[in-house]
């Protein structure tokens, strides 16, 4: 059969019947005219909750909740619930498709004071797909789906740090039970893992003030592939530093300034490498030099204002060099918890596209966090 499933593979585009991706835009809203950096299942770099999706998609050093084992792993216990959980949902490339989402649910539990664990699932729903041939024929319909499932592991160290690790299984069905002359679409399948650490201390001679830094590298795991082992791609290995000063104006008003840097650890262009010598050949093989290294470091920057910690107001900015991809927005969100109950917004302005397949995007999050008596686990309140 004349199937074109590499095109998918080559540049993250899906070929969807009446041409609703927008020209060189991928799945993440990156322009891929650019020398942008290419890897298999980019859901798994989507941000999934509401609050950190307002802060410009920063939440290394954010203050912990139920959604810390998407940001740092490490995070996590230092959470002053026993246990709770979270379900967000946002309609992804809204502005252009009207059937594709993103959901994410986690829960966790405090096992003791020093130790807590989570398990999260994140799936993607990519709409109705209609599949065509060289000469533009009809082939059929799929709906591709994409999941990862993790489990994850935080433990105290000391009273200002932690370390984190979370295990993952990622699965992408993309073409269903399509076939080519070239052979038999599969799903892709891979097992990956995230290791983070993570530093909070209050500051001397500042009062009610503190500082929180953090380290994480996410989807550390083997190549994936949608037909043979011959054809691989590496997964989105990335890493995260980020940082966030609190300070407290009064008993009623505190405000958090927060930044991360991101950098994906995959090589620019040579995909036979291994996957280890392609995390550490990432910061050197940029065919511009070190100039183009330092472009392919993506700035997080946000504010979060808490009132009476019970209502947030929340701001931020994501910055990416033009030539990896050119993703320049605002983002924008609110918070409000009571007790148990917790309900976060964020919504999303380009700033460098009026018609960018970003825009307009709006995510919701529920969360749910219970607290036990008997377990004393120090405060770091958001």
């Amino acid at each position: 059969m004349k199937f074109i499933v590499v095109a998918f593979f080559a540049s993250f585009l899906i070929w969807i019947d009446n041409s609703v991706y927008a020209q060189g835009s991928s799945i993440t809203g990156r322009d891929s005219t650019n020398r942008v950096i290419t890897t298999a299942v980019p859901f798994l770099t989507i941000s999934p909750d509401a609050r950190s999706a307002a802060l410009g998609d920063a939440g290394a050093a954010t203050s912990p909740d139920a959604n810390s084992v998407f940001w740092n792993p490490a995070k996590l216990v230092f959470i002053d619930q026993s246990y709770g959980g979270s379900l967000s949902y946002t309609p992804w490339l809204g502005k252009i498709i009207n059937d594709m989402w993103v959901s994410y649910l986690t829960g966790f539990y405090k096992i003791t004071r020093e130790q807590a664990v989570a398990v999260s699932l994140k799936y993607f729903d990519l709409g109705d797909i209609s599949f065509r041939g060289q000469g533009n024929e009809p082939l059929g319909d799929f709906r591709p789906r994409e999941f990862s499932l993790d489990f994850t592991y935080s433990r105290m160290l000391t009273e200002q740090l932690s370390v984190g690790l979370t295990g993952r299984y990622i699965h992408s069905n993309l073409t269903g039970a399509f076939t080519s002359g070239s052979g038999d679409a599969q799903p892709g399948k891979s097992v990956a893992a995230d290791i983070g650490v993570y530093y909070n201390t209050s500051l001397q001679g500042a009062k009610n003030n503190s500082l929180a830094l953090a380290a994480v590298i996410t989807n550390i795991g083997a190549k994936l592939s949608y037909t043979d082992n011959a054809n691989r791609d590496f997964l989105p290995t990335n890493l995260r530093i980020g940082a966030a000063y609190k300070t407290e104006v009064d008993q009623a008003n505190s405000f958090t300034f927060i930044m991360d840097f991101n950098k994906l650890m995959v090589p620019t262009n040579d995909r036979s490498k291994s996957v280890l010598g392609g995390m550490f050949s990432s910061f050197t093989d940029a065919p511009g030099g070190f100039s183009e290294e330092i472009k392919e470091f993506i700035v997080n920057t946000g504010i979060e204002y808490w009132y009476n910690n019970t209502f947030s107001g929340r701001a931020g900015y994501f910055l990416e060099a033009r030539e990896k991809g050119n993703r320049k927005y605002m983002t924008i969100g609110a918070g409000f918890k009571k007790e148990r109950f917790g309900f976060d917004v964020a919504y999303l302005v380009p700033t460098n596209r009026r018609e960018h397949p970003l825009a307009e995007t709006i995510r919701f999050t529920i969360i749910l966090q219970v607290k036990k008596s008997d377990l004393d686990t120090p405060s770091v309140t958001d």
